[in-house]
Parts: structure tokens; sequence; C-alpha cells
């Protein structure tokens, strides 16, 4: 049965934010030194004319969504393009419902034909699945966003029977070898509450990080640590995940080794390690973790898990990864678009998923159904995410159950982006004793308090129906 607080999306503008990182984070084969942040306004209307307007914003990460040898700013334009024309596809989109139902619908309608008009005209490389979940994502944020402002609830309390009408049955599958029934089943019984006031942050050890102030080369003017000592100092740091390269096993044991031991001399708690996707053979993986058990068990003890080393396109590459994941839990990131790789990851060894918000609130929640229904560990990780991206982005990590905190590393590569987000929202952009702080999310939607935020956006690039933003 339809329900009155259904929504019907009524009008969309488009902004681009260029911003331009601190340092260079360096990205498997890529470095990144700037990105450009799409943020939406999103009007919805409910069955009786009552309208709301919702915020959603998500990095454009070239070097992580498509990563190629085509040149960078050839992707980056197509990207854009592709954000503009789901602009359209989105307010063109006449399904109503809960913004979970119409996300889904979206998803599994729109944006295969969107990517399939796209890539058949004069493109010169196929554009991901991946990079079109990402061009979707602010929209499908702003659309939740929306839905919590229209009925003046927090959004996290309208995943229930009681808002949505469908239950997780209408959206997933069980695996058939589990005695598992989605019918009757609602994303907010696998969810979190309440609300923490503080959640444990990972710190991002780039590729391409100084690790010690004896290492800096090039000190910055400003009042930033420029060295992971620093950072773990000044943040309290508990939690580093360390980005390798994948292809060079000598250079990933000695970094793992020398952040082990600094973090061991600064009190961390726990590591993880991040091989980009890059690897391309198990024993590698096996390789370097057995020699730190040997050598070095207390940093090998540290190792809370291991993330994605092996390519997405897990059809292409399906390893038997159980070697790696009987030694450390073992989670997909890069791979999981949605619930059926995730799915298939169960069936070749995996042992978690690293859930992103930067591929629609809507996939993020439902892959996390349907991985903790299967008994799989979960993650929430970054896409180094400034301004309004930030806040999504660690409700979603408080609201899942993660195996620790959620990873954060916006306030590393562009600290000075998010300057007038962090005055009204000063714990989420700077980390203390290791922990963001969530107390200041108030109000209805994403509890963003966007009005009171005095952010000056450039020139909107693109409105659509009606909308007065």
């Amino acid at each position: 049965m339809l329900k009155n607080t259904d929504i019907k999306i009524k009008g969309i503008a488009l902004y681009f934010i260029p911003v331009h990182t601190r340092v260079p984070l360096k990205f498997g084969k890529e470095t990144l030194t700037e990105v450009t942040c799409a943020r939406v306004a999103l009007r919805v209307e409910d069955r009786e004319g009552n309208s709301a307007i919702g915020w959603g914003e998500t990095p454009l990460s070239v070097q992580w969504v498509w990563p190629s040898e085509r040149p960078y700013v050839e992707r980056y334009q197509h990207i854009v393009s592709f954000t503009r024309k789901i602009a359209h596809f989105y307010k063109n989109f006449d399904v109503t419902g809960h913004p979970i139902e119409i996300g889904y619908s979206f998803i599994e309608q729109a944006l295969p034909r969107a990517l399939k008009q796209f890539n058949s005209g004069s493109m010169t490389e196929v554009m991901p699945r991946l990079a079109g979940l990402v061009c979707c994502s602010p929209f499908d944020l702003a659309l939740h966003d929306a839905y919590g402002k229209l009925h003046n609830i927090q959004i996290y309390n309208t995943y229930n029977d009681e808002f949505m009408n469908c239950d997780l049955a209408e959206f997933l599958t069980p695996a058939i070898d589990k005695d598992i029934s989605f019918y009757n089943v609602y994303p907010q019984q696998f969810l979190k509450f309440p609300l923490p006031e503080k959640i444990l942050a990972w710190h991002l050890v780039g590729g391409l990080d100084w690790l010690e102030e004896e290492e800096v080369t090039k000190r910055i003017a400003d009042n930033y640590p420029c060295s992971l000592r620093g950072w773990i100092r000044q943040d309290g740091l508990k939690c580093l995940k360390i980005k390798l390269r994948g292809n060079d096993a000598a250079w990933d044991y000695e970094r793992i080794v020398r952040v082990g031991n600094i973090a061991l001399e600064e009190g961390v708690w726990w590591l993880s390690v991040d091989f980009n996707c890059t690897v391309l053979d198990v024993g590698y993986v096996v390789d370097i973790l057995d020699r730190l058990m040997k050598e070095y068990p207390r940093i090998y003890g540290m190792i809370l898990y291991v993330e994605q080393p092996f390519p997405y396109e897990l059809e292409e590459y399906p390893f038997d990864v159980r070697p790696v994941s009987v030694r450390k839990p073992l989670f997909m990131d890069e791979s999981a678009h949605d619930w059926r790789v995730v799915l298939r990851g169960r069936e070749l060894g995996w042992s978690g998923v690293a859930l992103k918000t930067c591929k629609t609130q809507t996939g993020a929640l439902l892959s996390l159904c349907w991985a903790k229904a299967h008994g799989l560990l979960l993650m929430v990780q970054d896409l180094t995410n400034p301004m309004l991206a930030q806040i999504p982005h660690v409700l979603l990590g408080a609201h899942a159950g993660t195996i620790m905190g959620v990873e954060s590393n916006g306030m590393q590569f562009y600290p000075e982006a998010s300057l007038p987000e962090a005055k009204i929202h000063p714990g989420l952009y700077r980390r203390q004793d290791g922990c963001l702080n969530l107390t200041t999310l108030q109000g209805a939607g994403f509890g963003m308090r966007v009005e009171e935020i005095e952010r000056e956006l450039p020139h909107v690039d693109l409105v659509l129906g009606d909308i007065d933003v």
C-alpha cells in the first residue's frame, strides 16, 4: 500500500566546486592533487504537495573511479559531462516512493541506460560502472536528505516499515547456502542506534606521505602537521590505514614495518593495509603477511584487516582469496558496486565489505543489509570527503556497526576546503583523541544544517525543474 509520506523529484540544481590538495595523495599508479566536488540541491514533493530541498555532495575522484592510461583531463571531462546527464535522468525519473525505493529503481533502471547511451557515443574508452555510481551519488544523497527534511525526521529513522512501502525482499536475494529471508525485514534492523557522540577515525598514510619530521623536504607554511608522527601526536590517532603499491613487495613490506614501528612508539592501536587493486597474485599478499608474522609479530597483530589487494572486476579476476582471509579479514572496496558483487565476493572467500556513500546512500545501505545478514564484516571508507560529503559518510560509519570506527582523511589533504562547514560542525573536520565528534549533527535529514553554513557557492552549473536555491 502506498504511503502519504512518498515523495517525487520536482527540481534539481547542480554545482561543481573545485578543491586543491594541501599535499598530493597517491592512488595506485596515479596521484591526486585536485578534485571537483559535485554538490546537488534536490527538491521533492509528497502526495499532498508539501515540499523540501535536500543536499548531497560527492568528490568526483577520477583516479579512483576510473583508473586508466587515458589522460586525466579526458576522463575528468567525461565524468563531469556524465554528471550533468545524470541530472537530467533524475529530474525526469517518474517514480514515487521512499528514497531507497526511488534510488534502487534509478540504479537498476536509469543508470544502466544512461551509461549505455554515454558509452555508445564518441568515447575512446568505456566509462566504468563505478564512475557512474559516483556521478549518481550526490543526487541520491540529496534525495535521502530531502525526504528527512520534508518529514522533519532524521533520515536513519525512516528506514523501516513506517515509511517504506517495500521490505528488503524487494531488493535483495539471499545466498542459496543460507536459510535467510528478507521478507518483513527492513534496513533499520541492521543499523546501530542511538547515534554515538564520538567515533574512532582512521588516518590515511599515503604512499607519498612523510613519516618523520626529518624527512620533510618541503615544509608547508600552515599550522597542520607535515609528517605521520606529527599527525599522530596532534590528533591522538589510534588507527592508521597504510596505502601500498601492490607491485613492489620490498617497498610494501618496508612501508608496513616503518609505519608499524612508529605506531608502536606512539601508542596507536590498529593498522590496516590497502594494496589499491594492483595485486595479481594471492601469494603476494600471503608472503608479506607471513613474513610480518615471523619477523614483526606485534606489527602483524596490529593489522585489523586487509583492503582490496586485487583488481575489482571479480568476474575477470575470480581469485580464490581464502589464503589471505584465513590470515586476516579481507575487505572488498572498489569491487563492491552492489550486493550482488558482495555475494560473489563471499563465494570467493572475502571476509567483508568496505562501504562508501560515494556509491550512493541507497546502494551502501542495501549492501550493508545483505552483508550483515550473511555474517560478513563491515567497514566504512573515505573518498577523502570534504565539506558536505563528510556528513553522510560519518553518519553511515556511526550507524553501520563497523569493525572499527570510520576512515576520515579530508582534514589531511584539504583541511581549508571545509572551513565554513567546520564552523558549524567542528568535531567532524578535526580529529581529537583519535575521534570525530558527532554531537552537532542535529535536525532533519542528515542533520547537515546547510542553512547555517556560510559557504559562497560557485555559479550554478545546471538548474532543472522547479527549485529555488
